[in-house]
This record gives C-alpha cells, structure tokens and sequence, in this order.
C-alpha cells in the first residue's frame, strides 16, 4: 500500500513540475528570397512594416561574399562563410567529387557538400525539434539527421500553401510541436530577375509576400501561440538591374573550349583544361573595364572567400549591373525571349546586394533601428532567442546582443 502511494505521489510531482516547466520558444525563421533592403518602403507591405515598428530592424542585412541563394542560406544557419561550411557558389565543382552541385541536382541531398552545423542541428542536439519548408541543406543528413520535419523543394507550390505547412506543423500537440521552423518564398527574386528591381512587376511581388507573412500570423494567433513566437524575416542578398548596353562576352578574350566554367555571371570561375592558370589570368586581366580578374588565393580578404579547393582557381568579378556571357549563350537567350531584369552575385559591397532584416517577438527589444549587419553573424542571434548553445562559428555575437529583450 505504502509502494503504491509512494508512485502515485512521484506521479503526481512530475505532473506538477511539468505544468510549471515554461514552454520552449518558437522561433519562424522566413526568407523573403531576393528582397532588397529598400523594399520595405517601396511597396505596400504593412504586415511587414507592422512587425518591423514592434521590434527590430536593421538599414540592411550584408551579404556573404557571393550574394547567391544557396551560400547566403546556409551562411544565415550556420554563421560561417562560404569558405569554410563548402556551399560557395550555387553551382559547385568538387575537384573529389564526379557530379556537380546545382540547386535542382540530387547530389544537394548528399551532406558531404554542407558542412558546419546548421540550426536545425544545434535544435535537435540540445533537445528541441525543427521544421522546415525549403531551406537550402535541410534535404540532406547534415550530421546525421534531417530536421524531424522537412519539405522537399517545390518552387510551384503557392503562398498560401507554404504558409498553411508551417501552421500545419504549428498546431502538432506539444510534444511534437518543432520550437524552430523554416520558411522560403521566391517570387521577389524571380520578379527581380526577369523584370528588375524597379518595376511595377516587383510592386506586386512584395504585396503578394506581404499578405503571406499576414495570412502567417493571424494563423500563429488563432493557434493562440503569438505570445510565445518570434519571427525573424530576412532575405539572402539584393538584386542590381540590368541592361543590354552592359554585357562582357568571355569568347572575345579566350578560346572557351580551353576552359571548364563553374559560375558564370557575375562571379565567374574558370579552370583551364590546357594551359596554366597564370597564362589564364594573363589573358584576361585588363581586357575589360567592367570585369576584374584574380588567381583563386588573391581574392580580397575583405571577401572571406578564395581558400576552399571547391572554388575554381580563376575568379572574375563583374562590376554593377554588368554581366559575363558568351555569343552563343547571348544569342540562345534572345532565341528563347529570357527576360533579363536583373542579377544578384556582385561584391557585397554594393548596396544594391545589401537584404532584409527584421525581427519580432518577446525575446526581441521593441521600435528598435539597427546599423547594416552581415549575415553571418545572424547564427548566434537565432540561437540566443532559442536559447541554445551556438556551435563554433565565424560571426561575432556581440553584433546582435542589442537586439535581444532581457
């Protein structure tokens, strides 16, 4: 009898402790992809302009260097440069590695190309669950293991449909419930490809993300978990605009059959199938105003970026709003009527490159205007508002400590 009562009351005490353990944090990391730092007051976009007044925004979110979709993604979960987690470009030669990485390959699924710990993993070892709805790298085991929740990568599906996933794995009971989750939206890059950065065209891409963001959160509140939520909205790089009358044709310069291209605009890497890669930078070096030209290793430092053996030993840089084709693939572009607004990859540099950053929620100080930040040192912020012990890292938590409600 006294055995029986003696369960009965550890029962009881862990039931009490449970109802006074607090609940863990969730925290919606969304990227608005392509979504330059001025958008937000260009366009209608209240939600967005709404969660920016009650919480914190910055005058521009930096860029690692290159501003791609795939290194910045990656960069933003891990807190480390293209350099060192290996996703440099997006699309990756591996000199080790027969298949090449692009964003549509099934050799992205294969952790060997990501390396570093991305959040989701940083969640899981220290006991809270994730989800994500297209992020680059959560398709593939890094360390392991998945997100406990992911979605494989459909760039047709809508809005509505992204947001109605995340909320989907929002109401999951408690005990299943991810504390961390993802969410991708494409339409302000595509826009800013085909169209540019200033057309009408873009105008109505940031309203249709916008009521995406809105249609989330009233989703978050009538899950009646708007008080526990923060939301993190940042985008991966800018985007410059682009004209006919600005083109740098490679094979005016070089036999292109001499040559391996990895990237093309408007970062290009080259390696040499004959000759040596001096002879290969001496052609190119002068040979147009618009277009600078360096040996892999003598990259700026400012870049972070030339010491990973992934990136190709000749690197070209485009100026603003220039690009680097060839004859035929210009004259292919015009036969198939490519739309060529406009173009991200540049020195990060440039303002036009620089993306958003807004962040929301109880763990975030309120009506607060940051100075410009580079993304690399997000990691430890997104960790700081889990409160999870970051993994090593390039960024500098000092940077966002300000952000932070204490």
């Amino acid at each position: 009898m006294k055995r029986v009562c003696a369960a009965a009351l550890l029962l009881a005490l862990a039931a009490a402790a449970s109802a006074q353990r607090p609940a863990p944090p969730i925290l919606i990391l969304i990227s608005f992809d392509g979504f330059r730092w001025d958008y937000i007051d260009r366009g209608e976009s209240p939600n967005l302009k709404a969660l920016a007044g009650r919480g914190v925004r910055s005058r521009g979110l930096i860029p690692v260097f290159p501003p791609l979709t795939f290194p910045n993604h990656y960069t933003i979960v891990t807190g480390l440069y293209p350099d060192h987690h290996g996703v440099v470009a997006n699309i990756i030669v591996d000199p080790g590695w027969p298949e090449r990485f692009t964003q549509s390959s099934r050799s992205s699924r294969d952790a060997r190309w990501w390396g570093g710990e991305p959040l989701w993993v940083t969640a899981r070892r220290q006991a809270l669950r994730s989800g994500t709805t297209f992020w680059p790298g959560s398709e593939a085991p890094i360390g392991g293991s998945w997100p406990e929740y992911w979605t494989a990568f459909d760039d047709g599906m809508a809005n509505v449909d992204r947001v109605n996933r995340t909320l989907d794995l929002l109401a999951l009971p408690d005990d299943e419930r991810p504390s961390f989750l993802t969410v991708y939206f494409s339409e302000t890059d595509h826009v800013g490809h085909d169209f540019g950065p200033d057309s009408k065209e873009m105008l109505e891409a940031i309203r249709h993300q916008d009521a995406a963001l809105g249609l989330l959160e009233a989703g978050i509140r009538k899950l009646a978990l708007f008080d526990r939520t923060t939301l993190v909205v940042i985008s991966d790089h800018g985007m410059a605009p682009l004209s006919a009358g600005r083109v740098i044709f490679l094979d005016d310069f070089i036999d292109l059959s001499r040559v391996e291209v990895g990237e093309w605009s408007p970062m290009l890497q080259l390696t040499p199938r004959t000759g040596s890669v001096d002879e290969l930078v001496a052609s190119l070096t002068g040979r147009h105003r618009a277009m600078r030209v360096y040996r892999r290793e003598q990259l700026p430092a400012r870049l972070h970026y030339g010491k990973n053996p992934r990136i190709q030993p000749v690197v070209a840089l485009a100026e603003e709003g220039w690009e680097i084709t060839s004859h035929a693939r210009w004259t292919n572009d015009l036969a198939s009527h490519r739309l060529r607004g406009g173009d991200h990859g540049y020195d990060p540099r440039y303002r036009s490159m620089y993306g958003l950053f807004v962040a929301a929620g109880t763990r975030v100080r309120r009506s607060l205007v940051a100075p410009e930040l580079e993304s690399v040192h997000l990691y430890d912020f997104l960790c700081a508002v889990l409160g999870l012990r970051p993994a090593p890292n390039d960024g500098d938590p000092a940077v966002t400590r300000g952000f932070l409600a204490y």
